[in-house]
């Protein structure tokens, strides 16, 4: 069955960076400095010609030339360095995409702007961003890197399904490859150790009303945005629209459509100017 060979395959993705795993350890002391998070950063060679390549795009638009982690710490404030960091450990996994009828760089272009809406989002309903959840929405897909190859061969079966039993293109993964791009993220993000409920954001954000955890708001908010992206046509891919709709969602968060709609437009702004980032996976 194709959902054993997906199963098994995960066995050999890489391990989550290292260092991006520290930062994200590292933000949950309230008291952690931007200097905390370079000395951790400085270790990795990798990640810090990312972060370099990052800094130095028209996305954050400094006016001097970042040449070393320190120089990024001093610039970019703490916000954008965990932001940078982030994004500088996560698109490793993008660079492989395929299927869905997606580049890689799309699948990675639809990651970063969900990722962007989750943060004026939650700043527009919490008064706070949340670095976590920013990593979160990054990786909400992730399941679809790994099912890409398999799902390429599936498409006209999945197609079909969808269009003649009306059903979800995630409960037609299911039923032809035996799981769906959400369960198989989740399983991922298990595997690296995450917390419960990033590994649940990910699993439910397209259908967070099934979990269990109904104070995990952070699923909802990757749903919701991840909703206005599809609805952008943001990295829209094979799959299109054949996603269940959850209307309960804006009067969860007592948003107005009015409000939505500027955070959709706050979104397009940021991934306007995030797209010479994109460009770098």
């Amino acid at each position: 069955m194709i959902s054993d060979k997906i199963l098994k395959s995960i066995k050999n993705i890489p391990a989550f960076p290292a260092v991006a795993m520290k930062v994200m350890a590292l933000i949950d002391d309230p008291n952690y400095s931007i200097t905390d998070v370079a000395d951790v950063v400085k270790y990795d060679q990798a990640i810090t010609a990312n972060i370099l390549r990052i800094c130095n795009s028209a996305y954050f638009g400094l006016r001097h030339k970042i040449v070393t982690i320190n120089d990024a710490v001093m610039r970019l404030g703490q916000q954008n360095i965990v932001r940078a960091v982030q994004a500088a450990g996560v698109s490793t996994f993008y660079r492989k995409a395929k299927g869905y009828g997606l580049e890689a760089n799309k699948l990675w272009e639809h990651s970063v702007g969900v990722a962007l809406m989750t943060q004026i989002l939650s700043k527009r309903i919490f008064k706070r961003e949340d670095a976590r959840l920013y990593t979160t929405a990054l990786l909400h897909d992730i399941g679809k890197i790994i099912m890409g190859e398999f799902v390429d061969e599936s498409f006209p079966q999945i197609h079909d399904l969808v269009s003649r039993e009306g059903i979800s293109f995630l409960d037609a993964e299911e039923k032809i490859i035996g799981i769906n791009h959400a369960d198989l993220g989740g399983r991922i993000a298990s595997q690296w150790n995450f917390p419960k409920a990033m590994t649940d954001a990910i699993i439910y954000h397209h259908r967070p009303d099934l979990m269990q955890d109904e104070d995990n708001s952070g699923a909802w908010l990757v749903y919701l945005a991840d909703q206005a992206c599809i609805m952008m046509g943001i990295g829209l891919g094979s799959d299109g629209l054949a996603y269940k709709g959850l209307s309960e969602v804006i009067i969860k968060f007592k948003l107005r459509q009015k409000d939505f709609e500027e955070c959709i437009m706050l979104m397009l702004e940021d991934l306007d100017r995030a797209r010479e980032v994109i460009g770098m996976v």
